[in-house]
């Protein structure tokens, strides 16, 4: 009686088991048939991702979170900046995508900055928290500055207070810094209304109300 002969398939040596070079040469291989993500595909992933972005984001920044070329992201940004002006037959959009200081973010246009604000300020009657109220003294009293800035002075993160305030119309964008990419954020003409007063400089200086340490520093340290 003769022994099994052993299948072909079975007496074959692994040689991905026991060469790991081979292996790793299999799995770039498969990486590189792997089917890239579709324009449309891209397009709505780009637009989730401006949404929510604070900050214009570079190009590079946005091909790093979505494992992208930069040259497609490139032009995917060029496609979504025609679709919300209205250049590839649909509507014109209330929005925009727009390019800051090196970087994209989404933009409410110009000519709907008063539905925008009056909005806002109906929908958004609640009182500002204290924390809101110190990021917007430091923006007063320090402005132009920008959010990293204003996050020294107040050594806490101020994103989302930064986001109330201009969400209320109290704070707006004054310019953005060339080499750094930073906004930088300036008053609005409705926080004088608010404060009832008709320039920035109308403000109570700080100075008198801060202690000069005339009554010694150690005291003042215990207090």
């Amino acid at each position: 009686m003769t022994p099994d002969t052993p299948d072909a398939a079975d007496a074959a040596p692994d040689d991905t088991a026991e060469n790991p070079a081979a292996a790793a040469d299999e799995a770039v291989a498969g990486e590189a048939t792997a089917p890239a993500a579709s324009p449309v595909d891209l397009e709505r992933r780009l637009e989730a991702i401006l949404m929510i972005a604070d900050e214009p984001q570079p190009l590079v920044s946005l091909a790093t979170a979505l494992g992208a070329p930069v040259p497609a992201v490139r032009q995917s940004i060029e496609r979504l900046v025609a679709d919300y002006d209205g250049e590839t037959g649909g509507p014109r959009r209330g929005f925009e995508l727009r390019e800051v200081g090196g970087g994209w973010r989404i933009y409410v246009r110009p000519e709907h900055d008063d539905a925008v604000r009056d909005f806002v300020l109906t929908q958004s009657p609640t009182k500002l928290s204290q924390a809101a109220l110190e990021t917007l003294a430091v923006i007063a009293y320090k402005q132009p500055i920008s959010r990293g800035q204003i996050a020294s002075i107040r050594a806490v993160n101020v994103d989302s207070v930064v986001r109330t305030l201009l969400g209320r119309g109290l704070i707006t964008e004054a310019f953005t810094d060339p080499e750094t990419g930073a906004i930088h954020y300036e008053t609005t003409e409705l926080l004088l209304g608010q404060l009832g007063i008709n320039s920035i400089e109308e403000l109570p200086p700080i100075s008198p109300l801060l202690p000069d340490g005339a009554d010694g520093f150690d005291e003042l340290a215990v207090r």
